[in-house]
């Protein structure tokens, strides 16, 4: 399967960095093919800027400059986002990237305004990979957006058809080695399983 592994943390020596290992590890060791997008280390620029705001609605000129970030997107079978969550969201660098590739003409077909259609068909897995630095009740209060982007709004774009697994260790801040070792093993068995 070819996937497009799309890792969202600024740090090379974080937990995030040590899960992101051992998970292309499994994913290759599976015979998968990976594309690994680090945001941070591609200097992936999140900021929708007024000009591109301005020609979003514009099929194929809103693709300016995302050319390649579109090509790595559309063909692809499985997407895996991992990201830590905070303020109760997606970190904002994914968040713009979010923003910026799922668009008119690449995400979607908004010819008709009334009946918006899901164009990423081509995705069949999606699979979150998410820490919190709170416990699971505080993002259930909170309506747990990452989630929610996760589960319901990245496979709204495969028009549903997507098999989502969402990985969320709560608490990362008290966890303790075992925790965390647990949580690995879990991200790793199931990337496996794809």
């Amino acid at each position: 399967m070819k996937i497009l592994y799309v890792y969202c943390h600024p740090l090379p020596e974080s937990f995030h960095a040590g899960i992101r290992a051992r998970a292309l590890a499994a994913l290759r060791d599976a015979g998968h093919e990976v594309d690994l997008l680090d945001l941070y280390a591609e200097n992936f620029d999140p900021v929708l800027s007024e000009e591109a705001r301005r020609h979003y609605h514009e099929i194929p000129r809103n693709r300016a400059g995302l050319e390649a970030q579109i090509g790595r997107l559309t063909s692809v079978e499985a997407v895996v986002m991992q990201f830590p969550t905070w303020c109760f969201g997606m970190p904002a660098m994914l968040k713009g990237y979010c923003e910026r590739l799922l668009m008119p003409g690449v995400a979607f077909d908004l010819s008709d305004p009334a009946r918006v259609r899901p164009t990423l068909t081509n995705i069949r897995r999606i699979v979150g990979v998410v820490t919190y630095g709170r416990p699971r009740y505080m993002a259930l209060w909170m309506s747990d957006p990452p989630r929610k982007m996760v589960t319901r709004y990245l496979n709204w774009f495969t028009g549903r058809r997507a098999r989502v697994d969402y990985l969320a260790l709560y608490h990362l801040n008290v966890a303790t080695a075992a925790q965390r070792e647990t949580f690995m093993a879990r991200v790793e068995r199931t990337l496996r399983a794809l």
